[in-house]
C-alpha cells in the first residue's frame, strides 16, 4: 500500500475529542449567560478574592519572598557560635558545623539557623548538656604570704581575690586552697567542670611542695613519711619525699596528690617539726617559671590542654 494510500484510509479524529479523551464542552455557561473556566480545587485560576494561583509540584512561587523576622538589636544578645565557643565546647567554626546538624537548641527548641542569637536568660544545650555563655579564663598566681584562700572574709584579712582583681571580667574562683602563710602556685578560674577535675582525689593531680622545717630532718623520719603515715583522720600516703638537692637537710621536697586540709604541715607536725616555710612550687604540671611571687599570667594554650587531657 502507497503512502498517500495509507493517509487517505486513516480515519479523521472525532470532533471535538482531545488528548485525554472526551471534551465535548470546553466551556460552561455561567449563570449570568457568560463562559467560566474550570478551576482547581474551588479556586480562581486568577488568584483574585485571597485565592493562591495553582503550582506544580516543585513549582517555586513567584510571588515576592518573606524575609526572616529581624532580631532586637540588643547589645546583651550574642552570636550563638560565640556562645558555644565561650563555653569551651568548641572554636565558632566548628559550632557552625553542630549548629547545623542539629546539636543545638535553645530553650528546648532545636536551632540550625546560621547568626541566630542569644539573650542571657536563654537556656543553651549541646547534645542535652547546659552550657554558660561566659568565656572560659584561667589565670595562675604565685601567691605570697598573708592572703587567705577565699573569696570575702568577716574579719578584714586579705584575700587572694585582691591579687587577680586585673586579671579578668569574668567572675574567678580559686582552685583548692592554700593556707594564709602557705606561698606559691594558686589557679583561678571559671571552669566549673575542670574544678571540679583538678580538685576530686580520683584524677591524683601532682601537687609538689618546697618545705623549711625548724630543724633537720633525720633520715628515720623520712623513712617513715615515704612509707606512709596514719594520722588522726586516717593514713596517707606521699608520691615522694627527698631533701632538697644542695641545701641544708631541713630543706624537704614533697610530692603528693591528696587533697585534705593542711596535710603537708600536718605530716611533718606529727612526726615533731615545725613547718617555717611552705611553697608549692608545682601543680598539675604547672610551674612557676617566670611568675614572680605575688604576680599571675594566663596559661598558655598548650598547659590547658594538658590540664584537660588530666585523666
Amino acid at each position: 500500500m502507497s503512502s498517500s494510500e495509507s493517509n487517505s484510509s486513516r480515519k479523521p479524529a472525532s470532533k471535538g475529542k482531545g488528548k485525554f479523551g472526551d471534551n465535548k464542552s470546553k466551556r460552561r455557561e455561567s449563570p449570568s449567560g457568560g463562559s467560566s473556566k474550570k478551576s482547581f480545587g474551588g479556586r480562581s485560576a486568577a488568584g483574585k478574592g485571597g485565592d493562591r494561583p495553582y503550582r506544580k509540584p516543585g513549582q517555586r512561587p513567584t510571588g515576592p519572598k518573606k524575609s526572616a523576622p529581624k532580631q532586637s538589636k540588643d547589645p546583651s544578645l550574642i552570636r550563638l557560635n560565640r556562645y558555644i565557643a565561650n563555653s569551651g565546647v568548641c572554636s565558632r567554626r566548628e559550632a557552625d558545623t553542630y549548629i547545623a546538624a542539629g546539636n543545638v537548641t535553645v530553650n528546648g527548641t532545636v536551632i540550625s539557623e546560621m547568626g541566630y542569637k542569644v539573650k542571657p536568660t536563654d537556656e543553651v544545650r549541646f547534645d542535652g548538656r547546659l552550657l554558660n555563655r561566659e568565656k572560659k579564663e584561667y589565670v595562675l598566681l604565685n601567691k605570697p604570704k598573708n592572703f587567705i584562700t577565699t573569696t570575702s572574709d568577716e574579719k578584714g584579712r586579705r584575700t587572694v581575690m585582691e591579687l587577680v582583681t586585673n586579671a579578668s571580667k569574668a567572675r574567678l574562683l580559686p582552685v583548692g586552697r592554700l593556707d594564709r602563710n602557705t606561698t606559691g602556685l594558686l589557679l583561678f578560674t571559671n571552669d566549673g567542670d575542670l574544678t571540679k577535675k583538678l580538685t576530686h582525689p580520683k584524677h591524683e593531680v601532682r601537687k609538689i611542695y618546697h618545705v623549711e622545717l625548724n630543724k633537720n630532718l633525720t633520715a628515720a623520719d623520712l623513712r617513715k613519711i615515704q612509707e606512709g603515715l596514719t594520722l588522726e583522720d586516717g593514713p596517707i600516703e606521699v608520691d615522694d619525699v627527698s631533701y632538697v638537692q644542695n641545701a641544708p637537710k631541713r630543706e624537704v621536697g614533697i610530692q603528693i596528690h591528696s587533697g585534705k586540709n593542711r596535710i603537708v604541715r600536718r605530716i611533718f607536725e606529727h612526726l615533731g617539726y615545725d613547718v617555717v616555710k611552705l611553697d608549692r612550687v608545682v601543680f598539675a604540671g604547672l610551674t612557676k617559671k617566670d611568675l614572680p611571687r605575688g604576680h599571675w599570667r594566663n596559661l598558655t594554650e598548650q598547659e590547658l590542654i594538658n590540664l584537660k587531657n588530666i585523666k
